[in-house]
């Protein structure tokens, strides 16, 4: 964990945001693989994880606005945990560890909640995502698990993602050396490009990596040589020479800290015409975006700025057609491009978005759209200094989609059909990197990943 102040000077911040009530923070249990006593690796809820720091199950806490209490609610283990887990902290060690004097039983969490309601005060609750944290807050608060997420504080959403989106120091950090660790795993994965090589071999080495150097994984590893699927996680085929494979895969770091990066590798280790056209189309809507990023602009630009680039690209192959300022306009790019730009990255892949997508790439200056390809866009909204966030243009050949907008004449002043129909076993690109937003610019976080044609082909010869 970081030093004491680090979470004492979160949740003073946190208290000068909410003007009355209680912040009750519900860290998350363990979850059973296959039987109770055979669990997944435990993951912590990451607000929980960023005000209060324990990485431990079955800890709760509340941070008590009108009185100014900072509460730990949790049991020291008795001696069937010894034998199974070893000696452990107590929980007011472990407490005073995070600058938190006051420890309860778990079993005291549900008077003192109650009582709170008896005396009409506020209870802030975040959304929960897992079932079990939603029974709990049923039992805590009398709400229904159905609805409970209908009773979250909006007041404490806004709150924290306000404090989570600015980074400090600390967490770039981690940030940048889970990058460090993902060029190992995808400088790896493209030299393992090879025919008769499955993805199952190159995906566990990739996670290998991840499990050596860092905690594991920040999401399922995307590795595929059928890249026009956006979220890929079937490993099951074979690489074969003129198949292009993407990889999608990111390093948590034992704070909890990740990246998320893509890059598509040729296999057997040269592009062809058609693939190195593609691909340089996608690398220069990556490598052009990064360069817009400052702060108080709109990330929503600077997604159909890469728009733009991509069509323009790919009106110069005669793929599309027409005015292309129109064609992005209008979304006849998605076609190609069905995707958002990025996201915010932090101690959640997709940071925050637990809290409501809305919340965290939306505000009151802009709302998100409803057109197809746009309306994927996670973040739309001004960037500020001290943001993370990912960039990843790709440009995608679907079969199914595009059958189903030539069937229904869809954009046929803007897309080639006749050309694009000889695409359909092209597969997908994906370029993504990590990126700090600094007071006047950015930083692209890491060491440099190959991503060009020449870097790439050169590493895998």
């Amino acid at each position: 964990m970081f030093a004491t102040e680090v979470y004492s000077t979160r949740r003073e911040n946190l208290k000068k945001q909410i003007l009355s009530g209680i912040c009750l923070f519900l860290g998350n249990q363990e979850a059973a693989f296959n039987y109770k006593s055979n669990t997944y690796p435990f993951r912590q809820d990451s607000n929980f994880l960023y005000f209060w720091g324990l990485d431990i199950p079955n800890y709760a806490a509340v941070l008590d606005i009108d009185n100014d209490k900072e509460i730990i609610f949790a049991d020291d283990i008795d001696m069937d945990d010894i034998i199974w887990m070893g000696t452990q902290e107590s929980v007011s060690t472990l407490a005073n560890k995070v600058g938190v004097a006051n420890t309860q039983k778990y079993s005291e969490l549900d008077k003192y909640v109650k009582n709170a309601i008896q005396q009409n005060r506020k209870i802030h609750f975040l959304p929960a995502y897992r079932g079990e944290t939603k029974m709990h807050l049923e039992n805590l608060l009398g709400i229904k698990t159905n609805i409970i997420n209908d009773y979250k504080s909006v007041e404490l959403i806004e709150a924290v993602v306000k404090l989570r989106s600015i980074k400090d120091e600390l967490e770039i950090e981690e940030i940048s050396n889970m990058v460090d660790v993902a060029y190992y795993m995808h400088t790896s994965a493209m030299i393992m490009a090879k025919p008769n090589m499955t993805e199952r071999e190159i995906a566990g080495t990739m996670q290998g990596i991840a499990h050596s150097y860092g905690n594991t994984v920040s999401f399922p590893i995307i590795l595929t040589i059928n890249g026009q699927t956006l979220h890929n996680h079937n490993y099951n085929n074979k690489l074969t020479a003129g198949k292009l494979m993407l990889a999608d895969a990111g390093v948590e770091s034992v704070l909890h800290y990740a990246s998320d990066i893509t890059r598509t590798t040729p296999v057997g280790g040269k592009f062809d015409t058609r693939q190195k056209e593609i691909y340089e189309i996608v690398l220069k809507a990556n490598v052009e975006a990064i360069k817009m990023i400052r702060p108080n602009i709109l990330y929503k630009d600077v997604h159909l700025f890469a728009a733009k680039t991509i069509a323009e690209g790919l009106k110069e192959l005669g793929l599309m057609k027409g005015n292309i300022d129109e064609a992005v306009q209008q979304g006849a790019h998605a076609l190609f491009f069905p995707h958002g730009l990025g996201h915010m990255l932090g101690l959640d892949v997709h940071d925050m978005e637990g809290l409501g997508e809305n919340f965290v790439g939306y505000d009151k200056t802009i709302t998100r759209s409803t057109q197809f390809g746009l309306a994927f866009l996670r973040l739309a909204k001004k960037l500020q200094a001290g943001f993370v966030i990912t960039i990843e243009p790709g440009c995608y050949f679907i079969p199914a989609l595009i059958d189903q907008w030539q069937r229904e004449n869809k954009f046929t002043e803007f897309i080639n059909y006749q050309r694009v129909n000889t695409y359909k076993d092209f597969g997908g690109i994906r370029i993504e990197d990590d990126i700090l937003v600094t007071e006047n610019a950015h930083r692209v976080l890491g060491k440099n990943i190959p991503k060009t044609v020449n870097e790439i082909e050169e590493l895998i010869k």
